[in-house]
């Protein structure tokens, strides 16, 4: 009986192992090294870092700081690192064009919650917090001239969105270098076993080995996360205002998780959950025999609201929902406004239901703006008062 408890609890242990280095893991690097450590009891120091460069985290930054949970579960130290010197620079790893220089006034303001977002998956108490101005601010000319002699121009220069953009023929301004050294620094400072990030994240990741190295340190090993698609199918990114964030209110992250494509579903459960594999092989199952994906989506987004606010306001968006969109009902407390001009677009605009007149059109254009449930194309129709604008499905406000 003994015997068999105790190879019951080794299998559990293997399987929890098994989960950190294979759910929601696109690579590691030195896999191995990583594998040996866990396996050996080690306690190791894992570290993830957000810059903020908005105000709010979504959940595409779950997929990490779920495996920092992961992590923390199994009793190692976890490093949540505050960028607050990164992003000031800005990172452009998955960039297009030169990311802007941020003022330190918005940084500021952008991580005020940035403790308060996190803490509602890891348990901050027992984790190790800092910002990496710390450090990053003291360094001198002769230290960063030290760290950039690690690299080279060519190494930089390859990456594919660098290269593309050579390429294109736009401008690379020599901030940008200074990105991946700064933190891959953070890794030195923090004495980092293994750091997770996103795949977009590989150069900055390699970048903190190469620094450790320089450093006299042992390279950290590396845990990649894929990239979570935001709410239109394209990478979930503040900019693009595609995203699900942590401090969404209950009944609009429900109403947005069941705006979310059908076809990323089990992924959001997979990459942005922690329901069983086993339970998410089964909605699988099912989509692929024949049931309404929304059944699916509704399981998902009842999860999500739970894991975020409680179980009974996952409930309470759950009942809204139907109740709002399903029977097609009006919500009962819809904001009022007084508008200056009475024509739509203007409406629209003045009551910030759309942040730029060229969204405006752009929704009016995709039939996705309705006055009293009808939809309209007309910029210039003009409302009465007792009008109701729906934008979407989540969006409503009553010409006062």
């Amino acid at each position: 009986m003994k015997k068999t408890q105790i190879t019951a609890q080794s299998q559990a242990q293997l399987d929890a192992l098994n989960d950190i280095l294979t759910r929601g893991v696109e690579e590691l690097i030195d896999g191995e090294n990583l594998r040996k450590k866990l396996l050996s009891g080690a306690k190791l120091r894992v570290k993830f870092g957000i810059d903020p460069t908005s105000a709010n985290i979504h959940i595409g930054r779950s997929v990490p700081l779920l495996k920092l949970k992961d992590f923390q579960d199994a009793g190692h130290t976890i490093v949540f690192i505050i960028g607050d010197s990164t992003g000031l620079i800005g990172d452009t790893s998955d960039k297009e064009s030169e990311r802007p220089m941020l003022s330190k006034e918005v940084v500021q303001k952008n991580l005020e919650t940035y403790i308060e977002q996190a803490a509602k998956i890891i348990d901050i108490k027992k984790a190790e917090i800092h910002h990496n101005s710390e450090w990053l601010d003291k360094l001198s000319y002769h230290e960063i001239s030290r760290q950039a002699g690690v690299f080279s121009l060519n190494s930089f220069i390859m990456r594919d969105n660098i290269r593309k953009r050579l390429d294109d023929g736009k401008r690379i301004s020599l901030r940008e270098l200074l990105y991946p050294l700064m933190q891959g620094y953070d890794s030195v400072m923090v004495k980092a076993d293994v750091e997770i990030g996103g795949t977009d994240q590989r150069f900055n990741l390699l970048a903190g080995r190469d620094l450790q190295r320089e450093y006299g340190q042992e390279p950290q090993d590396i845990m990649t996360n894929p990239l979570l698609e935001g709410l239109d199918g394209r990478k979930m990114s503040s900019s693009w205002g595609n995203t699900v964030n942590l401090f969404d209110k209950p009944d609009d992250m429900y109403g947005k998780i069941m705006s979310l494509k059908d076809e990323s579903v089990i992924r959001y459960f997979t990459l942005a959950t922690r329901v069983p594999l086993e339970t998410i092989e089964g909605y699988s199952a099912d989509l692929k025999n024949g049931t309404n994906p929304k059944d699916i989506k509704m399981k998902l987004a009842l999860e999500l609201v739970r894991m975020y606010h409680s179980e009974d306001l996952a409930t309470a968006a759950q009942e809204h929902f139907i109740k709002t969109f399903s029977k097609k009902e009006l919500p009962e407390d819809i904001k009022s406004f007084s508008p200056k001009s009475h024509d739509l677009l203007s409406v629209l605009i003045e009551s910030k239901i759309v942040s730029s007149k060229a969204e405006a059109r752009r929704l009016l254009t995709q039939n996705a703006v309705k006055v009293n449930t009808k939809v309209v194309a007309d910029p210039a129709l003009m409302l009465k008062k007792g009008d109701i604008i729906q934008k979407g499905k989540l969006s409503f406000l009553r010409i006062d």
